[in-house]
């Protein structure tokens, strides 16, 4: 009986702290900001399919699902530049071929004219719009990948 209690309280504090994840969480801070880096207004996208899915996303409800939340961080550099874009879902993101075909057309991966990455966890869609080099897209893939285990 007890070992039952105590792994019921145990798994409600482990999906406590997964469902309770914010865009806050995932976002870039400043130390996590490499010095060479700044914070920039608007967005700077390498491509602009990305952008256009950021600012449209509400054209594309029936097909990815509701966003609940969203927002975008843009960074300039005197090398590189580029933005993050943060989608929180009602439920679990689900447009995921869509979303490859809109960021990649018919090569379904990235490229040099399309360097975008995302990650789709849960209810938590992150896409990436720098080049495959990028510093800052490696501290955010690292902070993602920490926050959404």
């Amino acid at each position: 009986m007890k070992i039952t209690i105590s792994l019921s309280v145990l798994f409600m504090l482990l999906t406590t702290t997964i469902f309770s994840q914010t865009i806050t969480d995932l976002k870039l801070k400043g130390k996590e900001i490499p010095k060479t880096y700044t914070l920039s207004d608007g967005n700077n996208c390498v491509s602009p399919q990305a952008c256009t899915f950021y600012n449209d996303i509400e054209t594309y409800t029936n097909i990815v699902g509701k966003v609940k939340s969203k927002a975008i961080q843009s960074f300039k550099s005197k090398k590189d530049s580029g933005s993050i874009m943060y989608f929180e879902f009602e439920n679990r993101f689900k447009g995921e071929r869509f979303l490859q075909g809109m960021l990649w057309g018919k090569e379904g991966q990235p490229s040099e004219e399309h360097p975008e990455e995302y990650v789709a966890k849960g209810k938590f869609l992150i896409i990436w719009s720098f080049h495959a080099d990028s510093p800052i897209r490696e501290n955010s893939e690292a902070k993602v990948d920490a926050v959404l285990q």
